[in-house]
């Protein structure tokens, strides 16, 4: 039976096993042992057993996992087949970054617009998606039902997007701005400096 209130490192981990599992179905290799996971995630049997336990738990004594039954279910909790239709606010660098990726569609992140305040880049595209103008982004949304609202705007910027957002409908949103705020729908902050430190730290305690 699956847990209530799952633990967010544990969350944060399903991408990766996800990841990992696509890349063994894709080599068509369809068992893996908790031992053999382990050493690729780099986290303990004992840590991925208790991991998908939270989820009901899998696996079978002498035989490990099936790895596209396991793929399959992960996806599943991750909401994978629900084709989320997303907005980029900000044509910038790191707009147009998330606008040319390759794998969003693949998993069912579906980009439909891009906003931004810049005159000279409305009417434009970038990888076939429109440029609009930023003005009509609370238009927009309660017109077509976005689900996720990328942000890659200046981080002055970003407070009163949040406001509109939400008012808007949008279900969640995706920051890159590089500032932390109050909301009250879901927010993954990416911070590219903290994973940059990160390995910073990790680097120095190798020395």
């Amino acid at each position: 039976m699956m847990q209530k209130n799952v633990p967010e490192v544990v969350a944060r981990r399903l991408p990766r096993y996800y990841r990992y599992l696509g890349e063994l179905l894709e080599k068509n290799i369809m068992q893996i042992s908790s031992n053999a996971l382990s050493r690729k995630m780099n986290v303990t049997a004992s840590q991925i057993r208790q991991d998908l336990n939270c989820f009901g738990g899998f696996g079978h004594q002498g035989y490990g996992y099936d790895v596209k039954e396991l793929h399959s279910f992960i996806g599943e909790i991750l909401g994978l087949g629900n084709h989320y239709h997303m907005i980029i606010i900000g044509a910038g660098n790191v707009g147009r970054a998330v606008a040319n990726y390759p794998g969003f569609k693949r998993r069912g992140f579906v980009i439909e617009a891009i906003f931004d305040v810049k005159h000279e880049l409305l009417g434009t595209e970038i990888n076939g998606i429109p440029v609009l103008d930023s003005a009509g982004l609370a238009d927009y949304c309660r017109e077509h039902h976005p689900h996720i609202a990328a942000i890659a705007t200046p981080k002055t910027a970003a407070p009163d997007l949040v406001k509109t957002l939400e008012e808007s409908g949008i279900k969640g949103i995706w920051n890159f701005s590089h500032v932390d705020f109050e909301c009250s729908i879901p927010v993954e902050s990416v911070h590219m400096s903290d994973s940059l430190m990160t390995l910073s730290y990790r680097i120095t305690q190798e020395d």
